[in-house]
């Protein structure tokens, strides 16, 4: 009988700016001369159920009337920074934020028996990377196993819980740390496109850090089902351009992940039956994509409440954000729940996974607990 692999741990970050409402108020001074389309934004806004998010950048003292945005001098009006320096505020922050959330675990003695490391990330690459960063900061074997999983946006920690799976099953003695790391408030782009600037409402930095092994506590990993949307490779992308990297993200996105949800929902949820599933893990890449799931399973309004909450809370940090979500379902759920996770990226593609809640009920928060960090304070970041 094959091993079964369990996310025995989770622990979730974010850096300490709130930079939400400095966009909003960037966006107002785009548009101050288009009132049309600063009401549809403010509209859209306000409908998108996200009230803070965080960046690794701190907000210059004087951002709302000063020509800088940022302490690290991204984010000049009219000039805003090429790739190359974006990259350089990647290297210096994602180490910190990745070493602040690992300590969250309370790995101890424990980390000298990390075996494996598998690290997600679509917003930056160096190399020598983040994942011999995490190794020497963390204090990990050497002899430690590195995988990094790259450029599959925010689908990508279903991937990285995948691989972790596979490792888990081929050695019961492994213990796999997986990491999701996103900085995606550093491809802000000086636009008047109206598409692009809600795309960017969406996106936030965050950082989630789980330990997977053969023990049987936590959350059972039980199945993975991708669902490909055929014809749809245009409606959600992310390229590599010279001031950042740049964001495609149509419209039709909600209504096609809900028709391919839809006629694939017996093939996602296996011999069970959509009544069976007691938590929907939801990647929440923006209210209307919660909707187009809620609509395709016909889920009542309390299943995606776990989501809508990261969302309010935190918005979209890529493949960081289901692990947020999978994180207040373990504080919050009894053992014996069965659940299905889903994220979404560009493909357009679903990645889907069952699991169960298990171990003992005295390692599970009460009912009403929706335990979710506060921002990691700078101390924490600087080490």
């Amino acid at each position: 009988m094959a091993t079964t692999a369990h996310i025995n741990r989770i622990a979730v970050g974010v850096p300490p700016h709130d930079v939400h409402q400095a966009f909003l108020h960037f966006t107002e001074t785009l548009f101050r001369q288009d009132s049309g389309t600063l009401s549809v934004f403010r509209r859209m806004a306000e409908r998108s159920g996200i009230e803070h998010r965080y960046s690794c950048l701190p907000l210059m003292p004087d951002w709302k009337t000063g020509p800088t945005l940022d302490a690290e001098g991204l984010y000049t009006r009219g000039q805003f920074a090429n790739t190359a320096a974006r990259m350089r505020v990647f290297e210096a922050r994602a180490p910190d934020l990745a070493v602040a959330t690992i300590g969250q675990l309370d790995l101890g003695a424990e980390r000298d028996r990390i075996t494996h490391l598998v690290v997600t990330s679509c917003t930056g690459f160096s190399a020598p990377g983040i994942d011999l960063q995490v190794l020497e900061r963390c204090g990990l074997p050497t002899s430690v196993e590195r995988t990094m999983v790259g450029f599959m946006g925010c689908s990508a920690a279903i991937n990285g819980l995948k691989v972790a799976r596979h490792i888990v099953r081929s050695d019961p003695a492994a213990r796999v740390l997986v990491l999701n790391l996103e900085l995606c408030t550093l491809h802000l782009q000086e636009t008047l496109n109206l598409a692009q600037l809600l795309c960017f409402l969406l996106f936030a930095d965050g950082c989630a850090a789980s330990l997977v092994t053969a023990e049987p506590k936590g959350i059972a990993l039980d199945s993975f089902r991708a669902v490909l949307i055929p014809d749809s490779g245009e409606l959600m992308a992310w390229n590599i351009r010279d001031v950042g990297f740049d964001m495609v993200l149509s419209g039709k996105v909600p209504r096609a992940i809900h028709d391919a949800l839809r006629m694939s929902a017996h093939e996602i949820v296996g011999a069970a039956s959509v009544n069976s599933i007691d938590l929907w893990a939801v990647h929440p890449g923006g209210h209307s994509i919660l909707d187009a799931v809620e609509r395709a399973f016909a889920l009542p309004p309390a299943a995606l409440a776990p989501s809508r909450e990261v969302l309010r809370r935190y918005g979209n940090m890529s493949s960081a954000t289901v692990m947020f979500v999978l994180n207040a379902m373990m504080r919050s759920a009894a053992p014996g729940a069965h659940g299905c996770a889903m994220a979404f990226g560009p493909g357009l593609i679903a990645e889907t996974m069952l699991f169960r809640t298990v171990g003992d009920a005295s390692s599970y928060a009460s009912l009403e607990t929706f335990h979710q960090p506060a921002a990691l304070s700078p101390a924490l970041l600087d080490g």
